[in-house]
């Protein structure tokens, strides 16, 4: 991606506060069309949320270290950025900045690749449990297949009847309609990297 610090010195901007409103106008749109919270494209960007929250209000002036975090947590030019025809195209690679954290609750945290997976056939998702964490008593159950690996701890997995500790190196593999469920009943954080098809979570 080109720099966005010199294509910002490079935008020929006259009024700094309708570029600011601008600015802002334009993150909450390009925010929302992702299905983005301002606390998860805080986390992305590595700022706070309160600075997102205002600059969407055009209530502060992004500065150009805080403009280049933005653009890159997006994976976005500034052009592009103000662009009425942007293209999602598919991307290829990401920072781990740029996984959407699509849930963090009960001491796991699930981090997807990808913002939005309208239309893809599969989903890969990076888990992190806490010690204790769990996906909770009342298992799931969705269409589909998953599997995955078990980076790092221990685990408890309930497929249906079947109980299974599982630890690093291990794997697992289910129709995704049998009632499940994840629990870390190890001593340290523990890690999962899985993909299920279609995606659900």
């Amino acid at each position: 991606m080109a720099s966005a610090s010199a294509a910002i010195r490079a935008a020929n901007i006259s009024d700094a506060e309708e570029i600011d409103l601008t600015f802002g106008v334009r993150l909450r749109e390009l925010r929302q069309e992702r299905g983005l919270s301002q606390r998860e494209l805080a986390k992305n960007c590595g700022i706070a949320n309160t600075t997102i929250s205002l600059i969407e209000k055009g209530k502060i002036s992004p500065s150009l270290s805080s403009i280049k975090k933005i653009l890159d947590g997006l994976s976005v030019t500034l052009s592009d950025f103000f662009s009425d025809n942007l293209v999602h195209e598919k991307q290829t690679f990401y920072h781990k900045s740029q996984l959407k954290t699509i849930t963090d609750r009960r001491g796991v945290t699930l981090r997807q690749i990808g913002w939005d997976l309208a239309g893809q056939a599969m989903q890969i998702l990076w888990g992190i449990y806490e010690v204790g964490g769990d996906t909770g008593e009342e298992m799931m159950a969705h269409d589909g297949e998953e599997g995955g690996f078990i980076v790092r701890g221990v685990f408890e997995l309930t497929v249906g009847d079947d109980v299974r500790l599982l630890s690093a190196g291990d794997a697992y593999y289910f129709e995704s309609r049998r009632p499940h469920r994840f629990r870390n009943v190890g001593s340290e954080i523990g890690e999962i990297i899985s993909a299920q098809s279609p995606p659900s979570v």
